[in-house]
């Protein structure tokens, strides 16, 4: 019998989610893997939560929603604006400022890649694998290109104390005139 339980408390064992994320150190000259999200259920909500207290953020409300709109659709590219006006169609009640923060916290923990395309314009990927972007001129579209299409060779050394964290390729299209 457990001690401080009722003699009538059943226990019931809840099933868990396990995320792996390895923190091990990169060969010379390679990158390091992003975090591998591994045993998801494909219940967004659920995975959000996982997902979350994987990587040690609280799961608040704001973050489950926001987290719901960015991950339920699969790999994406969005600004904060965009997130911010799919949230106030979702009715979810939010500010920019803390769409903003969120994007910026799940950055930090390794849950959404940054992809910086002109000084003023920067999108948040869902897709953290190693991979590089088409930029679609007058269009404002980024579009994955696959890691094994673009070969990076003879990138610079890294000033002493610094190392390289990543090597970011945005290739400019426009559509061809007629």
């Amino acid at each position: 019998m457990l001690t401080g339980r009722p003699s009538n408390w059943i226990s019931v064992m809840t099933p868990t989610r396990t995320m792996v994320f390895s923190n091990a150190p990169a060969l010379p000259g390679h990158q390091p893997a992003p975090p591998v999200r591994t045993d998801l259920t494909g219940c967004p909500w659920h995975d959000v939560k996982s997902m979350l207290r994987g990587v040690g953020l609280r799961p608040t409300r704001q973050r489950m929603a926001l987290g719901w709109i960015l991950f339920a659709k699969g790999d994406r590219h969005l600004t904060a604006e965009m997130l911010y006006e799919e949230a106030t169609k979702a009715k979810v009640p939010v500010s920019l400022a803390t769409v903003y923060n969120t994007l910026h916290q799940f950055t930090d923990v390794g849950l959404l890649r940054q992809v910086a395309v002109d000084g003023s314009k920067t999108y948040f990927d869902t897709n953290v694998s190693d991979h590089h972007h088409f930029f679609v001129e007058g269009e404002n579209e980024l579009v994955d290109i696959p890691s094994a299409e673009v070969v990076v060779g003879n990138t610079p050394s890294a000033p002493e104390g610094y190392e390289i964290a990543r090597v970011d390729i945005v290739v400019r299209l426009r559509r061809k005139a007629r």
